[in-house]
């Protein structure tokens, strides 16, 4: 990947023990540890003229990280994307809204392919199949006082206070819904860093018997997971995607026989629908 030598910036100089090359999108040091000797990191070893005789390759599992060409072959057997064991709970398509097994699920087209007329049809059945529906949507907005001290940092940037306020709101209507309770199990589907189930525990304090379940399809960094390893809460991560998930299959739902509360920030509409049919098939 093309490297540019670090610049020079505010916050002086790199860590020591850490990568020295400068992300001028993040305005500061890598902060990924270096091998012994080194100055830069593996990801930004180009960024060394000694090390610019190999060459890094965008990984073809997974884009969003590079890897020596000369080791490919040995990367793809532990890369963290590649395809793994299905566990019991992997049922293929289960929430894709096919009637059965052996049916072939549609064939999705982008809408900005269709015809003009195709795009008028596609109007006329969504006018009749809204028909008399009440599609006002009213304000729910709350707060939770689990997150004021949170909400009130001056550390705490726009970014962080608008994911902030969203996190107190959800936990908020939870509350107010009679759902934010010890004894149950709280799968957060489209986890992420798995920074609102971390709130809710944190709005729960030492309640007993609460499993929180991470449902993610995709790799994530900087989890929040580990800041619960020592509390009573049990936090159990699943790297799967919505659309194949078969809750009932999930061990401590089996045999653990506690109620569950579905949570979610980061959903998107695709992933929606998927829970919906989820619920109706239940």
């Amino acid at each position: 990947m093309a490297a540019s030598a670090p610049t020079p910036h505010a916050t002086g100089f790199p860590t020591e023990g850490r990568c020295s090359y400068y992300v001028e999108k993040k305005k500061r040091f890598c902060r990924m540890v270096v091998a012994a000797g080194k100055r830069f990191c593996g990801e930004h070893a180009g960024a060394a003229e000694e090390e610019n005789t190999r060459k890094r390759i965008l990984c073809p599992l997974d884009p969003k990280h590079t890897v020596y060409e000369d080791q490919l072959e040995k990367h793809l057997k532990k890369c963290n994307s590649r395809e793994k064991p299905k566990p019991d709970f992997f049922i293929q398509d289960i929430n894709a809204g096919l009637e059965d097994e052996t049916e072939v699920p549609e064939q999705l087209v982008p809408i900005s392919s269709l015809s003009e007329e195709q795009l008028e049809n596609l109007t006329k059945k969504l006018r009749k199949a809204s028909a008399g529906l009440d599609s006002t949507l009213k304000d729910h907005t709350m707060s939770h006082p689990a997150l004021h001290d949170a909400l009130n940092d001056p550390k705490n940037g726009d970014p962080a206070i608008k994911h902030l306020k969203q996190q107190a709101s959800i936990l908020g209507n939870i509350e107010k819904l009679n759902l934010l309770g010890p004894r149950r199990c709280f799968v957060e589907f489209g986890a992420g860093k798995g920074k609102l189930s971390h709130w809710v525990d944190i709005a729960l304090k030492d309640a007993e018997k609460v499993h929180f379940i991470l449902v993610e399809k995709v790799t994530t960094r900087f989890k929040v997971d580990g800041k619960h390893r020592k509390k009573n809460s049990v936090f159990e991560r699943l790297q799967i995607d919505i659309q194949h998930l078969c809750l009932s299959k999930i061990p401590v739902l089996r045999e653990g026989n506690l109620p569950v509360v579905g949570i979610g920030k980061h959903l998107c509409g695709v992933a929606t629908g998927f829970l919906l049919l989820k619920k109706r098939r239940k």
